[in-house]
């Protein structure tokens, strides 16, 4: 007899023998039933359909199962617990008939660690990562077996599951809505959809969050007509712009009286210059900037209307907001044969742009790949790259300027006016967050 100073060995004997295949089943039963828990919960609407086109036994069964959930579940636990219970019993007995410990804690430890890594290594893991690939071909192996233990563990399966829903109603916390922002979290972390199915679920996630003044359209770009010109220049108006739907203003556009629809002046088209067209002009819709574009999208369902005069807390004209911008937060750009080429950068190389000054500053980091709050430190109460550069100076800036934010380098490229037209923007690759400018 060999021994060590905290360790003999006992001789083998025979019935060490029959308890070593009754623990090998025993880890097969508890790998039986982790495979079936995962093969049965992880079946795709594919699956259930190719399953109800097959005649086996097996798939007929699988489906009657899976169509009683909290007893297919219960009767697995049961099992996996029984034997597992059983596993532990054997093995602890063949140990005590092969080795006698001088040491309790030594004992333990190894009983511990050796048991736990049979049950989970062939008990859970392994099973599990088989069953995950060939969940279907599981089922049908699994399902005529567990029938028969549905039967046989009913009622305590039964009692389970009356048990459990009894305390989970007493416990349950009421949740009458998930948060957007889970959403959002939700989906960052799926990966079986494509870039596109992301981007839309990502629009859907983000829509309540976003206020009108993230999409509209600036006062700058805003094209309108006064309401003392002439049919004619209205109409020459509409052909440049090529919208359909057009504010009319009175002095200056801080003064919108209304939205002239192109279709309204389809039947006037030959009328002679002096035609009274203000007549046609329907009441213009005005939203505060702070809005947010869902209950906008709302509003605009209710109203029957496409477009709406964004205005600040003094009631000065901001920009424009149309049910076509609010719809491409969500499914992108939306383009027709009416529209022009607004594109409003260039690439000139992997790390050269030439940006628009009127860029929105989440728009530019998109393209350029940061994330959206890369810029929070610079970009205060700014909404555009070129608002950001002036935010930055502190007064007008001529071309040829330059700043530095982050890894970006920004230099006027050209001025209109006292507007920054274009920007080209250099982004240092190898930068790293040790200081700014």
């Amino acid at each position: 007899m060999d021994s060590l100073s905290w360790v003999v060995f006992h001789p083998f004997e025979l019935v060490v023998l029959y308890q070593l295949i009754g623990l090998v089943a025993l880890l097969l039963c508890s790998g039986f039933a982790s495979a079936s828990e995962v093969a049965f919960f992880s079946l795709t609407p594919n699956d259930v359909n190719t399953l109800s086109k097959s005649s086996s036994r097996g798939a007929e069964t699988a489906l009657r199962l899976s169509g009683m959930p909290d007893y297919l579940l219960a009767t697995i636990l049961i099992l996996n617990n029984l034997v597992n219970i059983c596993a532990v019993i054997v093995a602890n007995a063949i140990l005590d008939q092969l080795v006698a410990f001088n040491s309790v804690a030594i004992e333990f430890l190894i009983k511990t660690v050796l048991l736990t890594f049979l049950l989970l290594l062939f008990g859970e893991i392994m099973p599990k990562l088989l069953s995950a690939a060939n969940a279907r071909r599981v089922v049908q192996f699994a399902s005529v077996p567990l029938m028969g233990l549905k039967h046989l563990f009913k009622p305590f399966s039964w009692l389970l599951i009356h048990f459990s829903n009894g305390i989970g109603r007493r416990l349950a916390v009421k949740r009458e809505n998930i948060s957007m922002d889970e959403i959002s979290d939700a989906v960052e972390i799926t990966s079986d959809q494509s870039v596109e199915e992301k981007r839309i679920l990502s629009g859907i996630a983000n829509f309540v969050h976003t206020q009108v003044e993230e999409i509209m359209r600036p006062r700058v770009d805003i094209v309108a007509v006064d309401a003392e010109v002439d049919f004619l220049t209205v109409c020459e108006t509409v052909k440049k712009s090529g919208f359909s739907r057009i504010p009319v203003y009175e002095e200056s556009i801080d003064h919108i009286r209304g939205i002239l629809y192109v279709k309204d002046l389809l039947p006037y088209l030959d009328s002679g210059d002096d035609y009274g067209w203000q007549g046609l002009m329907r009441p213009p819709y005005f939203v505060p900037e702070h809005k947010r574009i869902n209950d906008l999208f709302t509003e605009f369902q209710n109203q029957k209307i496409h477009i709406a005069i964004v205005v600040d807390e003094y009631g000065s004209t901001m920009g424009l907001v149309s049910l076509e911008d609010i719809l491409e937060e969500i499914i992108g750009e939306i383009a027709d044969e009416s529209d022009v080429d607004r594109s409003y950068y260039t690439q000139l190389d992997p790390d050269t742009y030439i940006f628009e000054g009127k860029t929105h500053i989440l728009d530019f980091l998109k393209i350029t790949g940061s994330d959206d709050d890369y810029l929070d430190a610079f970009k205060g109460e700014s909404e555009t790259i070129a608002g950001m550069m002036m935010e930055a100076k502190r007064d007008f800036l001529k071309k040829g300027d330059t700043l530095s934010f982050r890894c970006y380098t920004m230099t006027v490229e050209a001025i209109e006016g006292r507007r920054i037209a274009k920007i080209r923007v250099r982004i240092d690759r190898q930068y790293t967050d040790q200081g700014s400018s």
